[in-house]
């Protein structure tokens, strides 16, 4: 997604203006998300140091981006005279560190993003010793969580590829086959409808499925196993899929587990049917934990209900108890709720919702029923 311009300029300002709500001074942001958000750039970080320095509102430093001299034709198509952010390039010969701190004027608290290298938050301590450090994530992270309808409707893309892939489980998820095997092929599958890569790949059959984040292994899938299918990966834009679905493979599954499923299945819709604005994160949570408790199986929901998506698959606001923050128009969240009987099954169903001016609109549209293929 190429960002306009006047976007990004909006989110630069919205940043200044909540840096200077958070009481720091000044923000210095390195590659990866955060950047991307707001400068458009798609770089990773290194040895050498890119960054954009930001001052809050009220200060006079106008925005740069300080890059290594070799990097720098790499930024020739962002629109820096647009938004009246300076180029500021530096040699291996020179210190970047010390050079940030010339661009920085005198600020007192300065804010860090989270994912920042630690040699280059210790670079900028020793240079700006006197500048207290705090992290971004709290100031950024009320930008992020509120997506504009640009970015719905990429995640909305996002759910819609990773649903095609649900959708051809029934040609990959096959009894005789190996969990690895099987997720092999979904990985390709992520990649064939639209993903750039597959992030990530669960396939968590039989007693595997009881462990949240089993990965993939060499058991072999057998007739009437309960098999966990949690998969996402990004669109080219960088916004990302996540999807579970739990399938019956081979045959009817034994014993209880479809009236345990039953249980799940309407904890995920009570909790999809409370999002809404200003309903608060830890009711969502709530209305799906309370069905699963009820029933007896709060034990075996071990994980909180659900988490925001965008650039990255895991973002802020997080669905879980303790949380009070009100839901607004423009989140977006899983929401996932899951029961896991240790060595024997589990199962998990997952939907990406995003808050709507009067309710909650689910991305993913694959049926949610214990499916048997």
């Amino acid at each position: 997604m190429n960002v306009p311009a006047e976007l990004l300029a909006q989110r630069l300002r919205r940043a200044s203006e909540e840096a200077a709500r958070h009481d720091v001074d000044l923000l210095v942001v390195t590659p990866g998300t955060d950047l991307r958000y707001l400068l458009g750039i798609e770089t990773s970080t290194h040895e050498r140091l890119t960054c954009l320095v930001l001052a809050a509102a009220g200060h006079r430093a106008p925005p740069a981006l300080v890059v290594p001299r070799l990097e720098a034709p790499g930024m020739a198509d962002l629109p820096l005279d647009e938004l009246g952010v300076e180029l500021v390039t530096w040699t291996d010969s020179d210190d970047p560190y010390l050079l940030v701190s010339d661009l920085a004027g005198v600020p007192s608290r300065m804010a860090v993003v989270d994912s920042m290298a630690a040699r280059h938050v210790f670079g900028l301590r020793d240079r700006l010793p006197g500048v207290g450090q705090t992290l971004a994530g709290p100031v950024l992270a009320e930008l992020r969580m509120r997506k504009d309808s640009a970015e719905v409707a990429e995640l909305r893309k996002a759910a819609a590829a990773i649903d095609r892939v649900h959708a051809r489980m029934g040609e990959l998820l096959r009894p005789g086959r190996t969990e690895a095997q099987v997720g092999a092929d979904i990985a390709d599958a992520i990649v064939a409808e639209g993903h750039t890569e597959a992030a990530f790949v669960i396939v968590g059959s039989g007693p595997n499925g009881a462990s949240p984040h089993h990965d993939l292994s060499d058991r072999v899938i057998k007739p009437g196993d309960v098999v966990v299918v949690d998969i996402g990966g990004p669109l080219r834009t960088g916004y990302n899929s996540d999807c579970t679905r739990t399938y019956a493979v081979g045959a009817e599954p034994a014993g209880d587990v479809r009236e345990i499923y039953q249980v799940l299945q309407a904890a995920q819709e009570a909790a999809c049917q409370a999002v809404r604005p200003g309903a608060t994160a830890e009711s969502i949570d709530a209305a799906a934990r309370h069905i699963i408790t009820s029933a007896g199986f709060g034990e075996q929901f071990v994980h909180r209900t659900g988490h925001g998506i965008g650039l990255d698959v895991h973002e802020e606001p997080y669905i879980v108890g303790g949380n009070a923050l009100e839901l607004t128009e423009g989140m977006a969240f899983s929401v996932e709720p899951g029961i896991y009987l240790d060595g024997q099954w589990g199962a998990r169903i997952e939907d990406i919702m995003v808050v709507t001016g009067d309710g909650g609109e689910r991305l993913n549209g694959r049926p949610r029923d214990l499916v048997v293929l």
